[in-house]
C-alpha cells in the first residue's frame, strides 16, 4: 500500500499559517506529490518528513532561519531539513563546506550530517522547495512551494523579531525582499556548494555573527555542534 503525503503541520504552525497561506492551493501541491508517487516515481523526503523543518521548530522558538534550495535527490539522504541528512549518511558536499566554515569561525569540528540538534535550538532549516523527484534537482521548483515559503516569512515578520536570516546563494538571496531587515539581521553570502564556496562563503563568519546578534538581543546563542 502506498503511503500518501498530507498537510501534517503541527497544530502550532497550522493555526498561524492559516491566515497567511491558501490551504486549498497547498492541498493541490500535496495532490501533485501523491499523483507523481502513484505513477511509481520516487519523491523525497518521505511522507512523514515533508514538513520536518516546521514540526521540529515551533514559531515561538525560532532564532535563526537557514534557507536551502531543495531536498537531496538521492534515496535515504533527505530528512526534511535544509542541508541536513540522516546521521548514518556521508556528509554531503555543501554541508561539509558549512562545517569547514564553522570550524574556521568557531573552532567547532562536526562529524554528523544530522542537523536536528540545531532545529531543537530554534534554527528553522527550511528549503525553498520542500520536495524533489529522485535524481532531478529543482524538479519541484514550480509546483507551488514558493507561496508557502513567502507566507512563512510574512508570518515571521508579523509575529517575531530579532531573527537571523542566513541567505546563501542566489536563490536564497531572492527572499531578502520579503524579510523585514529593520527588525531582523539578514546575512548573505555565496552558496556553500563546491562550485561557489570559495567565492565568499568561506570566511563569511555568519555563525559567530549570528550568535553575537542573538546575545545582543538577550537570546541564548546557538550551539553549532552536531
Amino acid at each position: 500500500m502506498i503511503k500518501n503525503y498530507s498537510l501534517n503541520f503541527n497544530k502550532n504552525w497550522h493555526d498561524y499559517l492559516i491566515d497567511y497561506v491558501n490551504f486549498d492551493e497547498l492541498e493541490k501541491v500535496i495532490a501533485y506529490l501523491n499523483s507523481e508517487k502513484n505513477k511509481g516515481l520516487e519523491i523525497f523526503p518521505n511522507e512523514d518528513l515533508l514538513f520536518n523543518a516546521y514540526n521540529l521548530c515551533t514559531l515561538s522558538d525560532i532564532k535563526v532561519v537557514i534557507f536551502g534550495q531543495d531536498p537531496y535527490p538521492k534515496k535515504g539522504q533527505a530528512n526534511g531539513l535544509s542541508f541536513s541528512s540522516n546521521f548514518d549518511n556521508k556528509i554531503p558536499k555543501s554541508l561539509a563546506n558549512i562545517f569547514k566554515e564553522i570550524e574556521s569561525d568557531l573552532g567547532i569540528i562536526n562529524t554528523s550530517p544530522d542537523l536536528r540538534i540545531w532545529a531543537h535550538q530554534g534554527v528553522l532549516l527550511l528549503n525553498r522547495y520542500l520536495s524533489v523527484e529522485e535524481g532531478k534537482p529543482q524538479s519541484h521548483s514550480s509546483i507551488g512551494w514558493d507561496k508557502l515559503i513567502i507566507a512563512t516569512i510574512k508570518l515571521l515578520n508579523d509575529k517575531r523579531e530579532n531573527i537571523v536570516y542566513l541567505l546563501w546563494g542566489n536563490e536564497s538571496k531572492k527572499l531578502a525582499e520579503f524579510i523585514n531587515n529593520e527588525k531582523n539581521l539578514v546575512l548573505k553570502s555565496p552558496h556553500p556548494s563546491p562550485l561557489s564556496a570559495y567565492k565568499g562563503f568561506f570566511g563569511c563568519k555568519h555563525f559567530s555573527q549570528a550568535n553575537s546578534y542573538l546575545r545582543s538581543s538577550n537570546k541564548e546563542p546557538i550551539d553549532w555542534s552536531t
